[in-house]
């Protein structure tokens, strides 16, 4: 085979691969829209990330001044989520905080996935030897809790918001690891990998050009389950004084400054909760959403 069949080859052979899966990707979204709760989930998700973007703008009060007028204020028009022990304004403290935790989890799940998806495409598609070596360092992560892990990283690191979103990221390094390498098992051998490779096509272009693409479904699903999972984590660490410090607003460290008046100001802690768990519900809403729809076979 001369270099103008091998080259006619390769372009008849990417033609005919992107046709379907731009069919698929189309399909995909169609189905993603008619789920109802996932789209539920994306409207609630969309409130956090204009609170996150716009937060300082829009909030009605300075999120760290203090009024000791007004301590312990009740639920009002003036403060419709009441004010803390300080006086501050929960309501703005919240909308503020919002840009902490989806921060934290964007940061923190991004790094989780390169990192992890990079290590699960080269165990997978490597030899048994890199393979072993990997995945037996990943199981050594994944054997620890979640909460532990990040803890023990931040004993490492020091406080600070910085150093939780690394923490956090690496929690969750080993997941996606094992998400890619099932992945790349599943269709290392298959017609199409093969067929790059006998037109030439080296390691690293099949992996990010035949091989990522294929195992990109899964990898966006656990995004979205772990984004909803990081917030959570970062809410857990800045309500044991290990992330977010004081006097920036976070959801978690709200909450741990909620607990000790919630006889006297329960809403303290309430809201900053409600908070949590409408963006964690958001995330796992449009999580299942995309998995139904990215899977043909759960299709309803």
């Amino acid at each position: 085979m001369d270099l103008q069949d091998r080259s006619a080859g390769r372009q008849a052979y990417m033609d005919d691969s992107l046709g379907p899966a731009n069919t698929l990707w189309r399909d995909a979204l169609r189905r993603l829209l008619r789920h109802r709760l996932a789209m539920f989930g994306a409207v609630v998700l969309t409130l956090v990330a204009i609170m996150g973007v716009f937060g300082t703008a829009i909030a009605p009060y300075d999120p760290n001044g203090m009024d000791f007028a007004n301590r312990f204020a009740s639920p009002s028009f003036a403060h419709w989520m009441g004010t803390d022990d300080f006086g501050r304004d929960i309501f703005s403290r919240i909308i503020v905080g919002a840009r902490v935790s989806l921060l934290s989890g964007v940061v923190a799940v991004s790094v989780a996935t390169a990192v992890g998806t990079s290590l699960g495409l080269i165990a997978g598609y490597s030899t048994r030897l890199t393979d072993e070596v990997i995945m037996r360092a990943m199981d050594v992560l994944y054997a620890f809790p979640a909460i532990l892990l990040a803890i023990a990283v931040l004993a490492a690191l020091g406080k600070g918001i910085e150093n939780a979103m690394i923490a956090i990221g690496v929690v969750y390094i080993p997941i996606f690891a094992r998400i890619a390498r099932a992945a790349v098992l599943g269709i290392r051998n298959e017609e199409f990998i093969i067929a790059a490779r006998a037109l030439g096509a080296g390691n690293i272009r099949i992996l990010a050009t035949h091989v990522l693409p294929n195992v990109l479904s899964p990898i966006i699903v656990e995004i979205t389950l772990s984004l909803a999972f990081a917030i959570l984590a970062e809410a857990a660490l800045s309500f044991f004084g290990l992330g977010t410090q004081p006097p920036d607003p976070s959801w978690g460290r709200m909450l741990s400054e909620g607990r000790d008046f919630f006889r006297q100001s329960g809403w303290m802690g309430v809201f900053p909760g409600l908070a949590i768990f409408f963006t964690v519900m958001g995330f796992n809403f449009l999580g299942d959403g995309l998995r139904d729809a990215l899977d043909p076979k759960l299709r309803r």
